[in-house]
């Protein structure tokens, strides 16, 4: 059995982030997902997530594709989350290309194109700018 793991925020849940996790779900036999805690995300994107990071748990552990999740820390811990789900996969989307190279001592490791056109930060923006409340 292949267990492949990959990681994100998933701030405001959009058709990108569930392309990602079906495509990733397919690299192998179960899919475990780290989600970036509130703490994380702030220091990594410089604010806070819109939900927060229990919501964002519940909405990816609801997906048929996802096996289960679990909250990541830091970016260090990454090689600690693999080994302790023996993951065989570790899939990240091409904005990380090459990044969690090292990594490939104790897996594989896939990166996959992103969705066009369509990110949290671009919705935000978009929010911001096409709506007046």
């Amino acid at each position: 059995m292949r267990c492949v793991i990959t990681f994100g925020t998933f701030d405001l849940f959009h058709y990108g982030h569930l392309r990602l996790l079906e495509r990733a779900s397919e690299c192998g036999d179960k899919l475990y997902v780290g989600i970036s805690s509130d703490a994380f995300s702030a220091k990594k994107k410089g604010r806070l997530p819109v939900y927060n990071e229990f919501e964002r748990m519940s909405i990816v552990s609801a997906l048929s594709c996802v096996d289960g999740v679990f909250l990541e820390e830091s970016m260090e811990a990454k090689r600690k989350y693999l080994s302790e789900y023996n993951a065989d996969v570790l899939v990240m989307g091409c904005d990380w290309q090459d990044k969690f190279d090292e990594l490939k001592d104790i897996c594989d490791v896939i990166y996959l194109d992103r969705t066009v056109s369509i990110s949290s930060t671009e919705i935000i923006s978009r929010i911001n700018t096409d709506y007046k409340f």
